[in-house]
């Protein structure tokens, strides 16, 4: 077992602690020499600030939407703006980190959180929160879980924007053609992919993640079929369990049977466009590819589920991160910073991200807008996380090595269960041991 990410972490911070006197910054802003030890300054409130968009490409053309509209309504503030793909996100953050260059503001959702403020690179948003005009207009429940996020004393270290589900996106052209009840059950899901499925013709009944990002979705599959609610019994963790193991089994065993085999390294984009373009059954992704879908294929060929409900009678989905805006400790300009995050998450700015990203607002006010009732999937979503037919299996965000845990250190072990190469079992057990150890050291640093 590889030395703890927790301790590699705190070298790394003692060796840039140790370079911050050797670095400068400009009075208007970071420029971009900032690392995880410079506490960093109040500044003007005027001038540049630099911001780094989490989910780059993606959310580009909104955000600059929303940049535009800041910039307009505060004349003495600029944003550079910085579009990072999701999959190189956490590790240019780390990099910067250890040895310069963070931004004043970024995208912090809480897979990562706990990692950035283990790192004392994040500030604290408490007071500003309080002293705000967001203060009583957030969602109570996403700054909840950015709060347990942060990996220890409740300390609120990002603003949420959105919150996402996970939806079971399927062709009702598809599905009516082959006499196919709604999927609305993994009986009826296995039994849908299968009868879908004409590989000589290219028809495909799933799209698997096989990519960046497969972990999440597989834990979802595992957990909806297996029925267990809870991440932890007691200090061990519940994914290795014989009912888990067997759920992961039978959804690995999807592959090129009735997936393509271009699965196997395909991350969302990839998945998204090719479901768009092809004719693929039946596609596991969160809300935020709803309005590809409708360009690609319209409103009346697709719908967008709940996840099914298992053998129990019941649904059980992991929780998807909350999205959220953090200003980074060595911003030169915290004021600014602090005035974009307040921007970009008021009611109208709020509403207009979410809109474009199909995801559900964390403003309260932008969370009554029209849109939300129009945009199918958000609100069948929303209504399964509120009327009582959907138990959530929170994850472990604030372990400050989830994300690693996650990505990193398990997508290529379940590319290696997809082709065969590496038992469901072994897979989760070499998964559980990694997060015992993480629990059994985050609780002795946390009481």
């Amino acid at each position: 077992m590889k030395i703890s990410i927790r301790r590699s972490r705190r070298a790394a911070i003692a060796v840039a602690l140790g370079s911050v006197l050797a670095l400068t910054a400009t009075a208007c802003g970071d420029d971009g020499s900032g690392s995880g030890g410079d506490k960093g300054d109040e500044g003007s409130g005027k001038g540049k600030i630099v911001f780094w968009d989490n989910n780059g490409g993606v959310r580009t053309d909104i955000w600059k939407e929303i940049i535009a509209d800041f910039q307009k309504a505060n004349p003495d503030i600029k944003v550079e703006y910085v579009g990072i793909a999701s999959t190189e996100y956490q590790s240019k953050v780390d990099t910067a980190i250890q040895g310069g260059g963070l931004p004043d503001v970024g995208g912090v959702g809480a897979a990562m959180l706990a990692g950035f403020s283990a790192q004392s690179a994040l500030e604290p948003l408490d007071d500003r929160l309080a002293k705000s005009s967001l203060n009583g207009k957030l969602n109570e429940d996403m700054v909840g879980v950015l709060k347990a996020a942060g990996g220890g004393d409740g300390t609120l270290f990002s603003i949420p924007t959105s919150a996402n589900n996970g939806v079971l996106y399927y062709r009702t052209d598809l599905f009516k053609k082959a006499g196919l009840d709604e999927p609305t059950t993994w009986d009826k899901f296995y039994a849908a992919a299968d009868k879908l499925t004409d590989a000589k013709k290219n028809e495909f009944g799933y799209t698997i993640r096989g990519g960046a990002g497969s972990i999440a979705q597989a834990l979802d599959a595992m957990y909806g079929q297996s029925g267990i609610t809870s991440f932890w019994n007691g200090d061990k963790t519940t994914v290795n369990d014989p009912k888990n193991v067997a759920g992961l089994e039978k959804y690995a065993a999807l592959y090129k049977k009735v997936t393509p085999a271009a699965d196997l390294n395909n991350d969302f984009t990839k998945m998204v466009a090719q479901w768009d373009s092809g004719t693929i059954g039946m596609l596991n992704h969160n809300l935020g590819s709803y309005q590809d879908h409708v360009k690609a294929l319209g409103v009346d060929k697709f719908r967008g589920i709940p996840q099914p409900i298992g053998a129990s009678g019941k649904r059980v989905q992991v929780s998807n991160p909350v999205d959220g805006m953090g200003v980074f400790k060595s911003s030169k300009n915290k004021d600014a910073a602090w005035k974009f995050i307040e921007f970009a998450t008021s009611a109208a700015e709020n509403s207009k991200f979410n809109k474009a990203a199909g995801q559900v607002p964390s403003n309260n006010d932008a969370a009554k807008d029209a849109w939300i009732s129009e945009a199918e999937p958000t609100k069948l979503a929303a209504a399964a996380l509120t009327d009582g037919s959907t138990t959530i299996v929170q994850l472990p965000y604030y372990l400050p090595d989830w994300n690693t845990i996650s990505k990193a250190d398990n997508e290529p072990n379940f590319q290696k269960v997809l082709l065969g190469d590496m038992s469901a079992k072994d897979f989760l057990d070499t998964m559980a041991d990694q997060l015992n150890k993480a629990q059994a050291e985050w609780k002795e640093q946390n009481g």
